[in-house]
C-alpha cells in the first residue's frame, strides 16, 4: 500500500551521508519517531552502522547506491555537500523515492532544472531542506504581516552577525564543494526569510566588503550587505557576517518598519515585539521547534502522503537561486 493511501504508515527515510547536518536533522527526527524510521547510508559502512546505532535507526548501508536500490526505503535526504546534490538528487528520484535535498539545493540553475523535470518525470515529492521557512518566527512574522498590524512595510532590516570561523579542512572552504562563498552557503536561508514574509523581492544588489585576509584558515569571503526592493513598494537591507564578533555568538535584533508601527523581533527567534491593541505585545514563536525541522519534516511527509508539492518545493527554492544570481552575478547561476 501507497504511502500516499496510507495515512498511519511511518515514512521509510533514509540518510544519504553521515555528517554534522545528518546529526542536526536526526535528533530532530527523535521526536517524529511515529512518522520517521531513519536509515542510514554513507561511503563507510562503519560510519552508517555508528549513525545508525546512535539514532536508533533500522539500517545502515555502506554506499548511497545501496540505499537507493532497497525498496523498503520510501524516501532520502541528501546531506553531502553542494557539489554532489544533483546526482543523488537524480538517482534518487529515477530509483522512485521521494527526495528531500539540503540547502542550498544546487550550484546552478541548469541543475533546477534538471531536477525539476526528473520530479515531474518520477511523480515524486521533491523538497527543498529550507528549515527557516517553517521555524516559528517566520511563521509568526508572516502572520502579523497577514493580519496587517504595522500597515504597509516600508522597510526591512534584517541582521544576522556572527564570528563562526571553519577550520581550514572544512568542506566549505572549497567552493567547488560548497557552490560559493559563506552567504551563498548559508546566507541563502536569511535570504529565504526576507523574501518569505508576504511582499515579494522584486530587485536585489549585494555590496561585499574588502574581504578579510586568512583567518585561522577560513579562506572564505564571509561578509555581505544585500539592498533590495518588494514588489509592495518597500525596501529592505540584510547584514551579514561570519567573521564579526557579536553577543552569545549571533544575538541580534531585526525590524520591520511599516506605517502603523513597527515589529523587532530577535533574528534567530527567542522574541518577537509588535504593536498590539493597547500595549505591545510580546510574543515568543517557540523553543521546541526554533529551527524547524520538525515542521519541515511535517510538511514533507504530509506532501508524500497527500500526494501534493511541499510548501518548500523546488519552485520556491528557484525563485530563492533567481534572488541569488543576481547578489553574485556572473557568481554562481
Amino acid at each position: 500500500m501507497s504511502l500516499a493511501t496510507s495515512p498511519t504508515s511511518p515514512v521509510r527515510l533514509a540518510f544519504l551521508g553521515c555528517g554534522f547536518i545528518t546529526s542536526v536533522h536526526s535528533r530532530h527526527l527523535r521526536k517524529l519517531s511515529d512518522e520517521f524510521v531513519c536509515s542510514y547510508a554513507s561511503r563507510d559502512l562503519r560510519r552508517a552502522e555508528e549513525y545508525r546505532r546512535r539514532y536508533a535507526g533500522a539500517r545502515a548501508y555502506g554506499d548511497y547506491a545501496a540505499a537507493l536500490d532497497d525498496p523498503s526505503v520510501d524516501a532520502v535526504v541528501v546531506a553531502v555537500p553542494p557539489r554532489f546534490h544533483l546526482e543523488l538528487t537524480l538517482n534518487a528520484l529515477r530509483a522512485g523515492k521521494h527526495v528531500l535535498v539540503e540547502k542550498p539545493a544546487f550550484p546552478h540553475r541548469s541543475d533546477y532544472e534538471a531536477a525539476k523535470a526528473a520530479r515531474e518525470e518520477a511523480g515524486r515529492v521533491l523538497c527543498v531542506g529550507e528549515n527557516d521557512h517553517y521555524k516559528p518566527l517566520a511563521v509568526t512574522l508572516r502572520r502579523l504581516l497577514a493580519e496587517d498590524v504595522i500597515g504597509d512595510l516600508v522597510l526591512a532590516q534584517f541582521t544576522t552577525i556572527a564570528r563562526r570561523i571553519k577550520p581550514a579542512d572544512d568542506w566549505r572552504n572549497d567552493e567547488s564543494m560548497a557552490g560559493g562563498d559563506a552567504f551563498f552557503e548559508e546566507g541563502i536561508h536569511w535570504l529565504h526569510l526576507a523574501g518569505s514574509l508576504g511582499p515579494t523581492i522584486s530587485r536585489i544588489h549585494a555590496y561585499r566588503p574588502a574581504p578579510s585576509s586568512d583567518i585561522d584558515g577560513d579562506v572564505r569571503t564571509k561578509s555581505m550587505l544585500v539592498a533590495f526592493e518588494y514588489d509592495s513598494g518597500g525596501v529592505g537591507a540584510l547584514y551579514y557576517s561570519r567573521e564579526v564578533p557579536s553577543i552569545l555568538q549571533g544575538l541580534r535584533w531585526s525590524k520591520l518598519f511599516g506605517r502603523k508601527g513597527v515589529i523587532a523581533f530577535e533574528s534567530n527567534g527567542a522574541l518577537v515585539v509588535a504593536p498590539g491593541r493597547h500595549l505591545p505585545q510580546v510574543i515568543a514563536p517557540g523553543f521546541a521547534d526554533i529551527r524547524g525541522y520538525r515542521a519541515m519534516y511535517q510538511d514533507f511527509a504530509r506532501a508524500i502522503r497527500e500526494g501534493r508539492s511541499p510548501e518548500m518545493g523546488i519552485d520556491r527554492a528557484m525563485a530563492d537561486h533567481s534572488l541569488m544570481e543576481q547578489v553574485f552575478g556572473a557568481g554562481p547561476a
